[in-house]
């Protein structure tokens, strides 16, 4: 009976402590967060479109594409592919990637398409891609959206973030077709 007693009070002081106690502390750290811990997301018209650090899907013509995802931009699900560079199934998707992508940008070249957009990240949630990665979309973009190519590699290189110390340059996607959209009607 002693022994059930102590195994009961450890289970409710536990519960207690992991259930009640460690969720509030996190909690009250998170409002010291850049927007109190609830993500850093992105806001049209004061509605919620998207997160800046998680990856979306944009395959329509008229906005940039960003990277392809492993787990096609599942959040809850965030994994890389976990094929190697020599794997037979592996390239034979890139390859595929590579295919459509050629398709859709009939003026470039197999050499001139970066890297990051026919290859996932280790989360498969990247949300950036490289400024060539964005730079070379832009001739479909400004046809699609009856704006000039100046127009949109202007927009493009106001989107190009450029890290303090160390690290490559980077264009978040959705911030960037959310500036598209707000071009186009301006435009119109």
């Amino acid at each position: 009976m002693k022994t059930i007693f102590s195994l009961l009070k450890l289970t409710l002081i536990t519960v207690v402590l992991f259930a009640v106690i460690y969720p509030l502390a996190i909690y009250g750290v998170a409002q010291f967060a850049p927007n109190q811990g609830k993500g850093e997301t992105v806001l049209v018209n004061g509605k919620v479109v998207g997160y800046q650090k998680i990856g979306q899907k944009f395959d329509k013509p008229n906005y940039f594409w960003g990277r392809p995802s492993a787990v096609d931009y599942n959040a809850a699900g965030s994994a890389g592919s976990n094929k190697g560079p020599s794997n037979a199934e592996y390239l034979a998707l890139v390859q595929k990637r590579i295919d459509t992508f050629l398709i859709v940008h009939p003026y470039l070249k197999k050499s001139e398409i970066p890297s990051d957009m026919v290859t996932a990240s280790g989360s498969g949630l990247d949300p950036n891609v490289s400024p060539q990665g964005a730079l070379i979309q832009v001739k479909r973009i400004a046809k699609e959206r009856n704006l000039t190519e100046e127009q949109v590699k202007i927009l493009v290189e106001a989107h190009i973030r450029t890290p303090k110390v160390m690290g490559t340059a980077t264009v978040n996607v959705l911030e960037l077709n959310v500036a598209l959209d707000e071009l186009s009607k301006r435009g119109s």
